[in-house]
């Protein structure tokens, strides 16, 4: 059966346009990462009030051409953001969600230019942060959520470039963050990882070998600690991994 057609479709244009115009923008960015921005923006760009038809999983897909699996990772970002709701049934797809403060805020995060005082703001404010949003993991954290913690540390490790590093690295550190309960806290943390992960400088050569490994070790140590709950070992990991770099 076909999918309804959504309120507004008309104006709408084609994703593929917006996400290619978006390219390159945020180089560090998955694809899911960027489709929910562009997403993101079109919610804005359109006007669309809450309760608003976006679309469904397979209008995306067949809208994108991308795959199953990137375009349901971008709508599950941007229902963690509060910006979607995921509704089932025959009536279902993807609404616009009710816009609280903390979206509000992760708007004029994403709106601020990267500017270098901005990327140091971004430093200051997650270093702040990561004891906070890392403690809290080691406090609600699961055994499947080691799981996938330990995935992703697996990715980086085998990370072939150094953009895939840099991306499995904020990946890791996002998924750390969806395991803190104070949604406040973890928007404004996750909305620093976007200015760092744009504005990252390349390290090449023997440095980038030394310093991935040394980089990798400290996760792989924060990890620890935070799948053992040893909140005091989250500290010292976090205190040594503030102490040198903003991966």
């Amino acid at each position: 059966m076909p999918q309804p057609t959504p309120r507004k479709q008309a104006s709408r244009a084609p994703q593929t346009t917006v996400f290619d115009a978006r390219r390159g923008a945020f180089a560090q960015r998955t694809r899911a990462e960027e489709l929910a921005a562009a997403l993101g923006e079109r919610i804005h760009d359109e006007g669309l009030a809450v309760g608003d038809p976006v679309g469904t999983l397979d209008s995306l897909r067949a809208e994108t051409g991308f795959a199953y699996s990137t375009v349901s990772e971008a709508v599950r970002l941007l229902r963690d953001r509060g910006i979607l709701d995921i509704r089932p049934g025959r009536k279902g797809g993807l609404f616009v969600a009710q816009s609280g403060p903390v979206v509000r805020m992760r708007h004029t995060l994403l709106s601020v230019s990267e500017a270098p005082e901005t990327v140091a703001d971004a430093i200051e404010l997650r270093e702040h942060l990561e004891a906070l949003i890392d403690v809290s993991a080691a406090r609600h954290c699961t055994e499947h959520d080691v799981a996938e913690l330990n995935q992703l540390l697996a990715t980086m490790q085998s990370a072939a470039t150094w953009e895939d590093f840099l991306r499995a690295n904020w990946a890791l550190h996002e998924r750390i963050a969806a395991l803190c309960p104070n949604e406040m806290a973890r928007a404004v943390y996750v909305g620093t990882l976007g200015h760092l992960g744009a504005s990252s400088a390349r390290i090449d050569g023997g440095d980038a070998a030394a310093y991935r490994l040394h980089r990798t070790q400290l996760h792989v140590d924060l990890v620890a600690a935070i799948a053992a709950g040893d909140e005091s070992a989250v500290r010292e990991a976090v205190s040594r991994h503030n102490t040198t770099t903003t991966t």
